[in-house]
């Protein structure tokens, strides 16, 4: 009997546990996501209308955005006026690269260069959606990272940074 007992006792928690989650299924999906954003670099946690990063070891916000469909690693560069792909990022987004015109002046931490401007269709990062973004394609080599510039977030209602997180919202 004393078995029969502690199984049923067992089973019994087991039962509410299950319930318990369900019951909270949303707030242990923002729990979880804020985890998984401390641990994995460049992760983007979804809250409602808002994304959140964690600053990255090297003092900088790297983080995936998904730019006509394709998953292109970006760092947040506040000092750039644009977004602005690599080569091999906007490749990767299906740009045509051979019809580019490398038409604008751009001032960077290595020196003046010149850069495409493009439209993109499509910016996805967390749950932020923007649609035609105006952005610049550098010249090959001129670039080591794509770059989330101020042509993005200037289209969010608020982005703000406060300690080692950068918090995005949408516009509504």
């Amino acid at each position: 009997m004393g078995k029969a007992l502690e199984a049923l006792a067992f089973w019994g928690v087991i039962g509410l546990v299950l319930v318990i989650g369900y019951t909270y299924r949303f707030e242990l999906r923002d729990v979880v996501e804020r985890v998984v954003a401390e641990l994995v670099p460049g992760y983007v946690a979804r809250h409602g209308q808002d994304a959140e990063v964690v600053r990255g070891r090297d003092g900088d916000f790297s983080l995936a955005a998904h730019i006509n469909g394709a998953r292109i690693a970006m760092v947040l560069d506040t000092g750039a006026s644009s977004v602005v792909l690599t080569q091999e990022a906007a490749k990767a987004a299906g740009l045509p690269l051979e019809v580019l015109n490398y038409s604008v002046n751009v001032d960077t931490a290595n020196g003046r260069t010149r850069a495409a401007p493009v439209t993109l269709e499509r910016v996805v990062i967390g749950g932020l959606i923007e649609r035609a973004v105006p952005a610049l394609v550098a010249q090959e080599g001129q670039l080591k990272h794509s770059l989330l510039g101020m042509s993005f977030l200037n289209r969010l209602d608020s982005w703000e940074v406060r300690g080692n997180k950068l918090r995005m919202r949408a516009a509504p």
